[in-house]
């Protein structure tokens, strides 16, 4: 299989509205690792603050579902902080 990478631009937009109408913010650090911030639109309290994605796990668009899917996982059992240092 051809892996197929997008630009950290359309990745971030992506995984950021797969969060509306909260408010989540990506980053990418200089070691290629992605932090991901979601919080209450209204209150600005961080729900799930997650760091250290490698974005070497996300070639793919199963990659990116799964991700979003963790991610709503962790959100919805109230995870505050999380390291997700994964492999992949």
């Amino acid at each position: 299989m051809i892996a197929y990478r997008l630009s950290t631009l359309e990745l971030r937009s992506i995984i950021e509205s797969a969060f509306l109408p909260s408010r989540c913010i990506c980053t990418v650090g200089a070691d290629n690792s992605l932090t991901v911030q979601i919080s209450d639109p209204h209150s600005g309290r961080v729900d799930l603050l997650v760091a250290g994605i490698s974005l070497e796990r996300l070639n793919t668009s199963r990659d990116i579902c799964d991700l979003v899917t963790e991610l709503r996982y962790d959100l919805a059992n109230n995870v505050q902080l999380y390291s997700h240092a994964k492999a992949g």
